[in-house]
């Protein structure tokens, strides 16, 4: 049975190449502004920052 709570799951998109390789949970009712994570994109072939999708 799945939980009942604040955590929803976010996915990540690259800033530079646009392509959404990550998904990650976030409490929505503490974290109330975007997320914003540098993480390895695997199409540009190097560290960049990822920003949270609507």
């Amino acid at each position: 049975m799945a939980k009942v709570g604040n955590r929803q799951e976010k996915t990540l998109a690259c800033t530079v190449c646009k392509s959404q390789n990550y998904r990650t949970s976030k409490n929505v009712k503490n974290t109330t502004d975007r997320i914003e994570l540098n993480k390895f994109c695997k199409t540009c072939g190097k560290h960049t920052l990822h920003k949270e999708e609507k």
